[in-house]
């Protein structure tokens, strides 16, 4: 006889179409518990951690637009380092050093370690079509080319609307752990395979004269990566956390078969979202000097790309970061950014939940970008 059940609260959708731990009254709790809360997850530790020693620089404190923010009640956590030198960081009361935080689209940066490392290998080219890499793939990635993915420049019946409760990214989730289906539980592969044309579309061409912003393209890079490689991706992220050194874990969520979500599925503390960073500051160099990305292909994301809407329009969507041409970095639904300063060696890391309904707002960006860019240049 069948003992009794109830759904996993979690992860049961409510009445705004989310799951609870990414509706408002929970979400914050979710950010910071989502390498817990995920249906399915795996976790990596680094063989060696980067040291990271308490240098202040008290310039950071003291700016204002540094206090402004961090005092904002959706604020977690912020951190800034160059090299070994800790030089700022703060938390919120709730939040702290050791606890790990949802970076959300800020996970998508690891394609363009993997995929820049795969293509000066000669592993992959830029201009094949995604096609040729994944026979199963569908119409909606079919004919695109690799390069157009990376730069979300593909044009299908992917929909990421965050204000929309129906849009494709949240059904996405269904097939990646972050909600119960409604129905049989599909695997990423088969979610992904499954994306066709845009309605009323005969082609991939994005004629937006934008950037076409689908977090399913990282999920296709990322297959790509494991096709060519030679290794499942989860040797890849074993990899990231010895070239980041991190302190904690590398925690990511996964589909049930274990194939990582890099398309939003990371989850770090401050201090290692920096480590994470610190990659790209050293172009694609690990912590033991060995390389990890590739520095040729850093040097191509700074130099190309598409340009950004606004309030961004100041920065180009380039092989899976933001670039102004110098710096290197993303941001995370629901109020994450990173960046990276290859100049100067500087990353800056700001951690923060958004309880909107839809956990997303364009203007609340660009004063947190333009902090961790200054700061950084420094």
């Amino acid at each position: 006889m069948p003992h009794r059940s109830h759904p996993n609260p979690d992860l049961l959708v409510g009445e705004d179409h989310r799951p609870r731990w990414n509706s408002a009254p929970h979400r914050r709790h979710g950010f910071h518990n989502l390498h817990r809360v995920t249906r399915y997850a795996q976790s990596y530790r680094a063989a060696n951690v980067l040291d990271l020693r308490l240098s202040a620089d008290l310039s950071i404190s003291q700016r204002e637009d540094v206090r402004r923010l961090t005092s904002l009640p959706w604020f977690s956590g912020m951190a800034v380092t160059e090299g070994n030198r800790l030089l700022y960081e703060s938390y919120a009361p709730d939040f702290g050093p050791d606890r790990p935080h949802s970076i959300m689209s800020i996970s998508k940066m690891s394609m363009n370690l993997i995929t820049g490392r795969l293509w000066e290998d000669g592993k992959l080219a830029l201009d094949e079509k995604i096609g040729a890499i994944l026979p199963w793939i569908g119409a909606g990635y079919r004919e695109a080319s690799l390069q157009d993915a990376l730069n979300m420049n593909v044009k299908n019946g992917y929909d990421e609307d965050y204000s929309n409760p129906d849009t494709t990214a949240f059904l996405h989730e269904a097939a990646s752990g972050m909600r119960l289906p409604s129905g049989p539980e599909p695997l990423n592969r088969d979610f992904i395979g499954s994306i066709g044309l845009a309605p009323g579309a005969k082609d991939l061409v994005n004629d937006s004269g934008s950037y076409l912003y689908k977090s399913a393209n990282t999920d296709v890079l990322a297959f790509a990566a494991e096709a060519r490689g030679g290794h499942p991706m989860g040797q890849w992220l074993a990899d990231l956390a010895d070239a980041a050194g991190f302190e904690g874990g590398l925690h990511v969520a996964t589909d049930r078969s274990g194939f990582p979500l890099l398309n939003g599925g990371i989850c770090l503390t401050a201090r290692d979202l920096c480590r994470y960073g610190s990659v790209f500051a050293r172009m694609g160099q690990g912590v033991d000097g060995r390389p990890f990305g590739s520095a040729e292909f850093i040097r191509k994301t700074q130099s190309a790309g598409i340009r950004m809407p606004a309030p961004r329009q100041h920065l180009r969507y380039s092989n899976q970061t933001n670039t102004d041409g110098v710096w290197l970095g993303h941001g995370g639904y629901g109020g994450q950014y990173m960046v990276a300063n290859p100049v100067t060696g500087r990353v800056a890391s700001f951690l923060s939940v958004l309880d909107d309904e839809s956990g997303y707002d364009a203007g609340y960006y660009p004063p947190i970008i333009a902090m961790l860019a200054a700061i950084c240049a420094a």
